[in-house]
């Protein structure tokens, strides 16, 4: 297993933009989640550009260290468990509209926000997504 620095360099070389650390993905999950519970304001394109920071911290378990992976798994467990509460299971029916899902281990691509606003809202509303309205939420 590697170190959170080979992990960075590896996927790097595997296409990802840079090196990036496990902190920054989990602080970019972290956002995207306070973004979703405070109603998700860009457009499809930039919410699922934001999902990648969860393919990536998906990647990096399967190469990290265990004790790196020991130390994070419950931060992200519970942010994982927020943007379950904040989004609806459509097996990604609506996202499938604008972005190839990828496989099912990667769960967080087959759901959408509950609460659909803005851009992303009008977006997913036009792929037939059954959310709330804010002004309703």
């Amino acid at each position: 297993m590697a170190t959170e620095t080979e992990v960075g360099e590896l996927l790097h070389q595997r296409g990802w933009r840079t090196a990036f650390t496990v902190a920054e993905r989990v602080n970019a999950w972290a956002a995207l989640v306070s973004a979703i519970e405070r109603g998700y304001g860009d457009d499809i394109y930039e919410y699922t550009n934001d999902l990648y920071c969860r393919n990536w911290l998906h990647e990096a378990w399967l190469l990290l260290d265990e004790h790196i992976v020991q130390l994070w798994t419950p931060q992200i467990k519970v942010l994982d468990d927020r943007y379950k509460a904040v989004t609806i299971d459509d097996d990604g029916q609506a996202l499938d509209q604008f972005h190839r899902l990828p496989g099912p281990d990667l769960w967080w691509w087959r759901r959408h926000p509950r609460i659909l606003t803005g851009d992303l809202g009008r977006s997913l509303h036009s792929a037939g997504a059954v959310g709330a309205d804010p002004d309703t939420a």
